[in-house]
């Protein structure tokens, strides 16, 4: 891998991590026509991965800091019961990774048609949610596990994990800017965790990769992922996911033809 495939990975990583277009789907399509495979060196895409994580704790560094301080205070408050939340939605994906990661990790197989039906149905989850009369419920505990369950769905390539989830809880009634700040903060540990398994698992699997081209993928993905994050939750509160919901439906076509 060289600075320039590390510079375009990451940017593409950066961007799509929180926008609701499936970052693995877009690798995917990148791995066709540019015959480039992340996959090849894990290790990179742990790096990228952890760069866009790292994005979101800046970008909710408040939030999340509110949440600490307010679960230190061992009493049942709003921080300890958010938290209690966040734990429930992790429910459906840690089954998944624990029963289900190695059928997840075939489906990584750069099949084109199956992804560009993948985006589809992404594209259908959004025009879904814009169309509906956006609701003022705060996020149950129910709520929670629901919106988990379309995290777990969103492990399958160009099924936009954003996409899903933001859509899911605007479909059962949330406000959209809790719902938004709900899923950016609920990916957190699921993806440190896989994270760190992977290098507990890989041990040395840099793949050669020079330091300087590491370096350049995570400052790309950290970058392009901050400014993603930001624009998602103001994209939410205005409610124009209908324009990603095209976007999906056309992404979704044009791997369908590659692939043909």
């Amino acid at each position: 891998m060289n600075w320039f495939e590390a510079l375009v990975l990451g940017l593409v990583q950066g961007l799509t991590e929180f926008l609701p277009v499936s970052s693995s789907g877009h690798l995917e399509i990148a791995d066709a026509l540019f015959k480039v495979k992340p996959s090849e060196s894990f290790y990179f895409t742990i790096v990228v991965h952890g760069a866009t994580v790292l994005s979101t704790i800046v970008v909710f560094w408040q939030e999340i800091m509110k949440l600490v301080r307010g679960s230190i205070q061992f009493k049942i408050n709003e921080e300890t019961k958010y938290l209690f939340k966040i734990a429930v939605s992790m429910i459906p994906v840690l089954f998944v990774g624990l029963f289900f990661k190695d059928f997840v990790e075939n489906m990584f197989s750069g099949n084109l048609i199956a992804t560009g039906i993948e985006f589809l149905i992404t594209a259908l989850l959004l025009a879904a949610a814009h169309f509906i009369r956006p609701g003022n419920r705060e996020i149950s505990y129910f709520d929670s596990f629901i919106i988990g369950i379309a995290q777990a769905i969103a492990v399958i390539p160009a099924i936009s994990r954003s996409g899903a989830t933001i859509a899911t809880g605007l479909m059962l009634g949330n406000k959209k800017e809790e719902v938004a700040r709900f899923s950016f903060l609920m990916v957190i540990l699921p993806i440190i965790g896989a994270n760190a398994l992977e290098i507990v698992k890989g041990g040395d699997a840099t793949g050669g990769i020079n330091i300087t081209v590491l370096a350049i993928g995570f400052f790309t993905a950290f970058v392009s992922g901050y400014f993603a994050c930001r624009w998602m939750i103001e994209l939410v509160k205005r409610s124009k996911l209908i324009w990603f919901a095209a976007y999906c439906a056309l992404a979704g076509i044009i791997s369908i033809l590659i692939g043909w």
